[in-house]
């Protein structure tokens, strides 16, 4: 798994003893809010996703990253690249993400880790277009997708849910790190 550096983060492969931290965040109210349903996930289950995102770069190449602050070592949560095979309000179902731990909110992590990994998407893979789901209130998700150069393009019901789309194509233009 390819790891990258930014300016505070490595965004790296998953390790074992990411699960007991990246359990702890899942399992807040608050950061799980705007996720799918909104339910707090048990340690067996964020378990079980970190297995998924380690069997997504197996077979794309890419995916989510563990982002680590690199200055404490500390897992802030994930940043990375999914493919969304059930996506259907677009022809592109490559989606930029990002989870982290509540203790790191509002400190540009989020967008930080965004704006490397729609770069090495465009960069590595040649991708046309990255989107980005969010859930309507979500504003903050909102504001970094729109501080990591991504548009609004629409609206739609997706795994049952509301949301809202944006996305960045490769040749718009992407703002400065």
């Amino acid at each position: 798994m390819v790891e990258i550096e930014t300016d505070r983060l490595l965004l790296r492969g998953w390790r074992e003893e990411d699960i007991e931290p990246y359990a702890r965040i899942c399992a807040d109210p608050e950061v799980m809010r705007f996720i799918g349903s909104g339910k707090t996930l048990t340690r067996e289950q964020s378990g079980a996703q970190i297995s998924r995102f380690v069997r997504h770069w197996e077979e794309h190449g890419f995916g989510l990253w563990a982002a680590e602050e690199k200055s404490s070592g500390s897992l802030l949560g994930f940043v990375g690249l999914a493919h969304l095979e059930d996506w259907t309000a677009s022809g592109h179902d490559t989606e930029v993400g990002w989870r982290l731990d509540r203790a790191y909110w509002g400190r540009g992590f989020a967008t930080e880790g965004a704006k490397a990994s729609v770069d090495y998407g465009f960069e590595r893979f040649g991708l046309a277009t990255i989107i980005s789901i969010i859930q309507p209130g979500n504003t903050t998700s909102r504001r970094v997708a729109e501080k990591t150069g991504l548009t609004l393009r629409g609206e739609t019901r997706w795994r049952g849910i509301d949301v809202v789309w944006y996305a960045i194509d490769r040749n718009d233009p992407r703002p400065e790190s």
